[in-house]
């Protein structure tokens, strides 16, 4: 089944730049960017399905295939940012407005499916960007399926329920030691009751799904953030980050979260729109230690 639908929007969108947070690095198997474009497999309530989103005059052409095509042309204008309030921002600061100005095709996407968006959130934990992104596209490689649709390279995360099942020594061969393994075996358990819970909105999912074992707040405002296009969800509980933000607005070198989240408070109601923003500009404090050397469990 293929469908199409085109989205209006009322300003340009800059569709690599607002979906770029689908893609778990550069090789991941689940999403290919292109300037102007991105394909992306995915679950949907109705089976599993794939979307072929292009920006073109005054808004954006999405194609989806699969038994989940109706579900993803449903939810596109979600994805792309529509309903994104963006144009209201207007920030006193200068720098601010400076990025905001230069980064205006910029939207938060919304792209629902928490539960999915936890798995590869969750092999991120107290590991490198790097680990993490290689040990996702080792397990969508060995566990995924190809995702329906002409882009034979793409494919499909496996399903809640196969990660469930999934053995030690399968999660050990990519790379994933035991106890982040776990955390996804209890997410992908209580996945109903994740859902339950994310249809309450991102405020309430923030809040109640860290009552699960080894989810903390780092984990539950990154999903909310991505999952619910939300414009305040500041991610709490990064190491770089709150730096980051710090050296680009005050020339601070080092800081926490409350530090950060100080800095951010002018910005409230879209405070997670201004981190995305420095973050895109690239900013980082000079940095006065070696690099974290990467590791590989399968060699343990």
């Amino acid at each position: 089944m293929t469908s199409t639908r085109f989205v209006p929007l009322a300003a340009p969108v800059d569709v690599r730049a607002t979906l770029a947070p689908l893609a778990r690095g550069p090789y991941d198997p689940c999403v290919q960017r292109g300037r102007h474009e991105i394909w992306r497999a995915t679950h949907t309530p109705d089976g599993p399905g794939s979307q072929h989103v292009v920006a073109v005059a005054d808004g954006v052409e999405v194609e989806a295939f699969g038994p989940g095509a109706a579900w993803l042309l449903e939810h596109a204008p979600a994805l792309v940012g529509a309903a994104d309030t963006g144009h209201e921002f207007a920030p006193a600061d200068a720098l601010v407005a400076e990025l905001h100005r230069r980064d205006r095709g910029l939207r938060l996407a919304a792209a629902g499916n928490p539960v999915e968006l936890m798995v590869p959130t969750v092999l991120e934990q107290k590991v490198t960007s790097t680990e993490a992104h290689r040990a996702y596209s080792r397990l969508v490689r060995a566990h995924g399926h190809p995702a329906p649709g002409p882009n034979e390279e793409l494919r499909l995360p496996p399903t809640v329920a196969e990660l469930a099942a999934l053995p030690s020594f399968a999660w050990h061969a990519v790379g994933v030691e035991r106890r982040r393994a776990d955390t996804i075996r209890e997410v992908c358990t209580r996945a109903g009751a994740i859902e339950r819970v994310a249809a309450e909105g991102s405020a309430v999912f923030q809040q109640r799904v860290t009552a699960l074992p080894g989810i903390g707040p780092w984990t539950a405002t990154s999903v909310a953030g991505l999952a619910f296009g939300d414009p305040d969800a500041v991610v709490v509980g990064d190491y770089h980050l709150p730096s980051i933000v710090a050296w680009n607005l005050v020339g601070e070198r080092r800081a926490d979260d409350a530090r950060m989240l100080e800095l951010l408070e002018p910005f409230r109601g879209h405070r997670a729109r201004v981190v995305a923003l420095i973050a895109r500009a690239g900013g980082h404090p000079p940095r006065r230690a070696p690099r974290r050397a990467l590791r590989d469990i399968r060699r343990i």
